[in-house]
């Protein structure tokens, strides 16, 4: 299937800028050995250990015909919502990044998509397993490392991000909220929230509280978008839209900053 016009659009724009901090890093190799050759697409995997998840890992086409693994790529996870848990690997892809990657064999992230099983809650020590495990094996560039989700995976996305901020360099959660109590962890995080303004199932003020929570602690490097008449189902217009993912990837890990940045909150997205 063809990739939507957008998509080719958004390789046109950040190709030659991507390009470059991907080949600025070589991959060492161990012993001299060449590294294992990467299978491009989107294949699922399976958990790591008894009770782990299991997930979808995509592999852009240009980083599986980098034989040397010479390039660096930046590393996506995904965290999906309620009505995606189960035991159905596939419905992962139901929406976001995972969707737009499995039609899209550039889409220029190693993408990250856990499966949760019926009833539970995002475990932080099971994700963080999946990530060492990805990054240990692949060729990801560390300093580039992304986390999203929507919804119950909106939520979590908020708490690892807080639990850990030193291991990512940009959040989007997305019709998620997040405990403002956390908000001082992620001043120095680039984060791009999205809410609907009319969602009833999280409401808009799971995001407007930790804007007001990092804002409060000195944080300037955050930013909101509210979608107007719209309700639970933000992540539609926010995953179909380039800007999300062109604004991911001028993200990079940075020594903590404080108040240098800019804080935004506003309803159109730019």
């Amino acid at each position: 299937m063809k990739a939507p016009a957008r998509w080719s659009r958004l390789r046109r724009l950040l190709l030659p800028a991507l390009l470059a901090p991907l080949f600025a890093c070589v991959a060492p190799l161990a012993n001299g050995a060449a590294p294992a050759p990467l299978t491009a697409g989107q294949v699922p995997q399976p958990a790591l250990a008894d009770g782990g998840y299991p997930y979808q890992l995509f592999i852009p086409r240009a980083a599986a015909a980098d034989r040397e693994q010479a390039a660096r790529w930046p590393l996506l996870i995904f965290l999906h919502g309620s009505g995606e848990r189960g035991a159905d690997i596939a419905r992962v892809k139901a929406h976001g990044p995972p969707k737009i990657a499995d039609r899209d064999p550039d889409f220029p992230f190693i993408l990250v998509s856990p499966l949760l099983p019926a009833e539970e809650d995002w475990d932080i020590g099971k994700l963080d397993a999946i990530v060492d495990h990805v990054t240990a094996r692949l060729p990801v560039d560390r300093d580039r490392i992304y986390l999203t989700g929507l919804s119950r995976g909106g939520h979590a996305t908020w708490r690892w991000g807080a639990l850990e901020p030193g291991r990512f360099a940009a959040l989007a959660p997305v019709a998620g909220r997040g405990d403002p109590t956390t908000g001082c962890a992620l001043v120095d995080v680039p984060v791009w929230a999205l809410h609907g303004d009319r969602d009833d199932v999280v409401v808009p003020e799971g995001s407007f509280a930790m804007a007001r929570a990092i804002r409060a602690c000195g944080g300037l490097r955050s930013r909101l978008t509210i979608y107007p008449d719209l309700g639970h189902n933000a992540w539609d217009p926010a995953y179909d839209s380039p800007a999300l993912y062109l604004w991911l990837l001028q993200q990079r890990r940075a020594a903590p900053l404080g108040r240098a940045g800019d804080h935004r909150v506003d309803g159109s997205g730019r």
